[in-house]
Protein backbone atom coordinates (compact mmCIF):
# COMPACT_ATOMS: atom_id res chain seq x y z
CA UNK A 1 0.00 0.00 0.00
CA UNK A 2 1.05 3.16 -0.68
CA UNK A 3 1.42 5.87 2.51
CA UNK A 4 -0.31 8.93 2.71
CA UNK A 5 1.71 10.33 5.55
CA UNK A 6 1.61 10.79 9.44
CA UNK A 7 -1.02 13.67 10.31
CA UNK A 8 -3.53 13.39 7.42
CA UNK A 9 -6.35 11.25 10.26
CA UNK A 10 -8.41 13.24 11.79
CA UNK A 11 -11.30 13.58 13.87
CA UNK A 12 -14.34 13.80 12.17
CA UNK A 13 -18.48 14.98 12.36
CA UNK A 14 -19.66 11.81 13.54
CA UNK A 15 -21.60 10.11 10.48
CA UNK A 16 -24.11 7.27 11.50
CA UNK A 17 -25.86 5.23 8.85
CA UNK A 18 -29.93 5.10 8.16
CA UNK A 19 -32.28 3.66 10.36
CA UNK A 20 -30.14 2.42 12.74
CA UNK A 21 -31.92 1.69 16.43
CA UNK A 22 -30.31 1.61 19.52
CA UNK A 23 -26.81 3.43 20.27
CA UNK A 24 -24.90 2.69 17.56
CA UNK A 25 -20.99 1.08 17.50
CA UNK A 26 -18.75 4.25 17.33
CA UNK A 27 -15.52 3.65 15.24
CA UNK A 28 -12.27 4.66 14.09
CA UNK A 29 -10.34 3.29 10.72
CA UNK A 30 -6.66 3.47 11.20
CA UNK A 31 -5.27 2.85 7.31
CA UNK A 32 -2.31 4.93 6.01
CA UNK A 33 -3.97 4.25 2.16
CA UNK A 34 -6.37 7.54 1.93
CA UNK A 35 -8.32 6.34 -0.48
CA UNK A 36 -9.15 2.99 1.37
CA UNK A 37 -9.53 4.80 4.56
CA UNK A 38 -12.64 7.10 2.62
CA UNK A 39 -13.87 4.00 1.29
CA UNK A 40 -14.06 2.15 3.95
CA UNK A 41 -15.22 5.04 6.39
CA UNK A 42 -17.93 5.61 3.79
CA UNK A 43 -18.95 2.08 3.12
CA UNK A 44 -19.10 1.68 7.18
CA UNK A 45 -20.97 4.81 7.87
CA UNK A 46 -23.70 3.75 5.64
CA UNK A 47 -24.03 0.16 7.42
CA UNK A 48 -26.57 -0.15 10.39
CA UNK A 49 -25.47 0.66 13.91
CA UNK A 50 -22.36 1.72 12.58
CA UNK A 51 -21.08 5.11 13.53
CA UNK A 52 -17.50 6.82 12.04
CA UNK A 53 -16.02 8.79 14.54
CA UNK A 54 -12.42 9.40 13.21
CA UNK A 55 -9.83 8.39 10.89
CA UNK A 56 -5.84 7.77 11.48
CA UNK A 57 -2.79 7.43 9.20
CA UNK A 58 -0.55 5.78 11.05
CA UNK A 59 -0.24 3.42 14.04
CA UNK A 60 1.37 6.43 16.16
CA UNK A 61 -2.01 8.28 15.37
CA UNK A 62 -4.20 5.44 16.03
CA UNK A 63 -3.29 5.14 19.23
CA UNK A 64 -3.52 8.85 19.69
CA UNK A 65 -6.91 9.57 18.45
CA UNK A 66 -8.55 5.83 20.19
CA UNK A 67 -7.33 7.92 23.31
CA UNK A 68 -8.69 11.31 22.68
CA UNK A 69 -11.86 9.86 20.50
CA UNK A 70 -12.57 6.66 22.62
CA UNK A 71 -14.65 4.45 20.29
CA UNK A 72 -16.18 1.44 20.96
CA UNK A 73 -13.69 -0.49 18.23
CA UNK A 74 -10.83 0.43 16.06
CA UNK A 75 -10.48 -1.30 12.71
CA UNK A 76 -6.79 -1.08 12.56
CA UNK A 77 -4.21 -2.32 9.32
CA UNK A 78 -1.34 -3.93 9.65
CA UNK A 79 1.22 -2.35 7.13
CA UNK A 80 1.43 1.32 8.31
CA UNK A 81 4.20 3.65 9.19
CA UNK A 82 5.57 5.05 12.69
CA UNK A 83 3.69 2.00 14.06
CA UNK A 84 2.39 -0.94 12.29
CA UNK A 85 -1.16 -2.07 13.44
CA UNK A 86 0.10 -5.08 15.91
CA UNK A 87 2.42 -2.58 17.68
CA UNK A 88 -0.37 -0.20 17.67
CA UNK A 89 -2.78 -2.55 19.35
CA UNK A 90 -0.48 -3.69 21.58
CA UNK A 91 0.27 0.14 22.64
CA UNK A 92 -3.46 1.20 22.87
CA UNK A 93 -4.75 -2.21 24.89
CA UNK A 94 -1.45 -1.74 27.24
CA UNK A 95 -2.04 2.07 27.91
CA UNK A 96 -5.58 3.00 27.84
CA UNK A 97 -7.87 2.86 30.93
CA UNK A 98 -10.71 1.38 29.01
CA UNK A 99 -9.03 0.54 25.83
CA UNK A 100 -11.34 -0.10 22.77
CA UNK A 101 -11.68 -3.42 21.38
CA UNK A 102 -9.63 -4.03 17.88
CA UNK A 103 -10.66 -5.38 15.02
CA UNK A 104 -6.98 -6.20 12.33
CA UNK A 105 -7.75 -5.77 8.98
CA UNK A 106 -5.20 -6.78 5.91
CA UNK A 107 -4.88 -7.16 2.85
CA UNK A 108 -2.91 -10.16 3.18
CA UNK A 109 -3.71 -13.30 4.14
CA UNK A 110 -0.99 -13.91 6.10
CA UNK A 111 -1.19 -16.29 9.28
CA UNK A 112 1.76 -14.87 11.36
CA UNK A 113 -0.61 -11.99 11.01
CA UNK A 114 -3.25 -13.27 12.68
CA UNK A 115 -1.29 -14.81 14.71
CA UNK A 116 0.57 -11.84 15.98
CA UNK A 117 -2.50 -9.96 15.85
CA UNK A 118 -4.47 -12.31 18.79
CA UNK A 119 -1.38 -12.51 20.56
CA UNK A 120 -1.29 -8.34 20.82
CA UNK A 121 -5.15 -8.70 21.77
CA UNK A 122 -6.80 -7.63 18.93
CA UNK A 123 -10.68 -9.38 19.23
CA UNK A 124 -10.84 -9.82 15.61
CA UNK A 125 -9.01 -10.42 12.12
CA UNK A 126 -10.44 -8.99 8.68
CA UNK A 127 -9.43 -9.24 5.30
CA UNK A 128 -10.11 -6.01 2.40
CA UNK A 129 -11.70 -7.87 0.31
CA UNK A 130 -14.76 -9.22 2.56
CA UNK A 131 -18.35 -7.88 1.70
CA UNK A 132 -18.56 -4.77 3.57
CA UNK A 133 -21.69 -6.01 5.42
CA UNK A 134 -18.88 -8.81 6.91
CA UNK A 135 -16.22 -6.55 7.76
CA UNK A 136 -19.07 -4.41 9.94
CA UNK A 137 -20.90 -7.44 11.75
CA UNK A 138 -17.09 -8.32 13.03
CA UNK A 139 -17.11 -4.31 13.85
CA UNK A 140 -20.36 -5.10 15.91
CA UNK A 141 -19.85 -8.81 17.58
CA UNK A 142 -16.38 -7.54 18.58
CA UNK A 143 -17.97 -4.32 20.06
CA UNK A 144 -20.59 -6.59 21.86
CA UNK A 145 -18.20 -8.49 23.72
CA UNK A 146 -17.65 -11.51 21.11
CA UNK A 147 -14.88 -12.40 19.07
CA UNK A 148 -14.63 -13.02 15.18
CA UNK A 149 -13.10 -16.86 15.30
CA UNK A 150 -12.34 -18.59 13.06
CA UNK A 151 -11.49 -22.22 14.68
CA UNK A 152 -10.34 -24.04 12.12
CA UNK A 153 -7.49 -21.71 10.79
CA UNK A 154 -6.74 -20.56 14.30
CA UNK A 155 -5.60 -24.14 15.14
CA UNK A 156 -3.86 -24.44 12.33
CA UNK A 157 -1.94 -21.06 13.04
CA UNK A 158 -1.38 -21.95 16.82
CA UNK A 159 -0.01 -25.34 15.93
CA UNK A 160 2.27 -23.83 13.56
CA UNK A 161 3.10 -20.52 15.71
CA UNK A 162 2.90 -20.92 19.31
CA UNK A 163 2.04 -18.02 21.66
CA UNK A 164 3.92 -18.99 24.68
CA UNK A 165 1.33 -20.16 26.67
CA UNK A 166 1.10 -23.08 26.77
CA UNK A 167 1.85 -23.70 30.46
CA UNK A 168 -1.16 -21.38 31.18
CA UNK A 169 -3.95 -23.84 31.10
CA UNK A 170 -2.62 -26.72 33.48
CA UNK A 171 -1.86 -23.96 36.24
CA UNK A 172 -5.22 -22.17 36.15
CA UNK A 173 -7.48 -25.00 37.69
CA UNK A 174 -10.14 -24.70 35.37
CA UNK A 175 -13.50 -26.62 36.77
CA UNK A 176 -14.42 -28.98 34.35
CA UNK A 177 -17.60 -26.99 33.81
CA UNK A 178 -15.12 -23.50 33.07
CA UNK A 179 -13.19 -26.39 30.44
CA UNK A 180 -16.69 -27.23 28.75
CA UNK A 181 -17.43 -23.62 28.35
CA UNK A 182 -14.09 -22.70 26.83
CA UNK A 183 -14.31 -25.87 24.50
CA UNK A 184 -17.56 -24.51 23.26
CA UNK A 185 -15.61 -20.96 22.97
CA UNK A 186 -13.25 -22.66 20.77
CA UNK A 187 -15.83 -23.85 18.07
CA UNK A 188 -17.13 -20.17 17.67
CA UNK A 189 -20.08 -20.42 19.59
CA UNK A 190 -21.18 -17.03 21.47
CA UNK A 191 -22.67 -17.10 24.58
CA UNK A 192 -26.37 -17.55 24.15
CA UNK A 193 -25.69 -20.15 22.14
CA UNK A 194 -23.33 -21.38 24.81
CA UNK A 195 -26.15 -21.07 27.56
CA UNK A 196 -28.59 -22.99 24.75
CA UNK A 197 -26.30 -25.80 24.01
CA UNK A 198 -25.64 -26.29 28.28
CA UNK A 199 -29.38 -25.54 28.97
CA UNK A 200 -28.47 -22.82 31.62
CA UNK A 201 -28.90 -18.96 31.97
CA UNK A 202 -27.06 -16.38 29.67
CA UNK A 203 -25.57 -14.64 33.04
CA UNK A 204 -24.40 -18.65 34.11
CA UNK A 205 -22.03 -18.43 30.65
CA UNK A 206 -21.20 -15.16 31.42
CA UNK A 207 -20.10 -15.55 34.76
CA UNK A 208 -17.91 -18.76 33.25
CA UNK A 209 -16.55 -16.94 30.61
CA UNK A 210 -14.96 -14.35 32.91
CA UNK A 211 -13.80 -16.90 35.20
CA UNK A 212 -12.12 -18.61 32.51
CA UNK A 213 -10.65 -15.46 31.33
CA UNK A 214 -9.22 -14.71 34.82
CA UNK A 215 -7.77 -18.08 35.35
CA UNK A 216 -5.71 -18.26 32.28
CA UNK A 217 -5.25 -14.59 32.66
CA UNK A 218 -6.36 -14.12 28.88
CA UNK A 219 -6.89 -10.59 27.60
CA UNK A 220 -10.04 -11.61 25.75
CA UNK A 221 -12.35 -14.81 24.29
CA UNK A 222 -9.71 -15.03 21.81
CA UNK A 223 -6.63 -15.33 23.23
CA UNK A 224 -8.26 -17.71 25.79
CA UNK A 225 -9.58 -19.70 22.88
CA UNK A 226 -5.39 -20.03 21.73
CA UNK A 227 -4.32 -21.26 25.05
CA UNK A 228 -7.25 -23.54 24.95
CA UNK A 229 -5.27 -25.16 21.37
CA UNK A 230 -1.91 -24.46 22.74
CA UNK A 231 -2.50 -26.83 25.66
CA UNK A 232 -4.25 -29.06 23.97
CA UNK A 233 -7.61 -29.00 25.86
CA UNK A 234 -8.57 -28.43 21.98
CA UNK A 235 -7.49 -30.36 19.25
CA UNK A 236 -8.23 -28.72 15.35
CA UNK A 237 -10.93 -31.10 13.66
CA UNK A 238 -11.62 -33.14 16.67
CA UNK A 239 -15.20 -32.20 17.94
CA UNK A 240 -16.31 -32.13 21.54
Amino acid sequence: MSGSGAGEGTALPAVTSPAVTGPAVTLLIADDDEVTRSGLRTLLAAQPGITVVGEAADGVEAVERAQSLRPDVVLMDVRMPRRNGIEATRHLLAEAADPPKVVVITTFENDGYVTAALSAGASGFVLKRLPVRRIAEAVRVVAAGEAVLFPAALGRMVAARPLGSAEALPQAALTGREEEVLRLMATGLSNPEIAESLTVSLETVKTHVGNVLAKLGAQNRTHAVVIAYESGLVVPGVAG
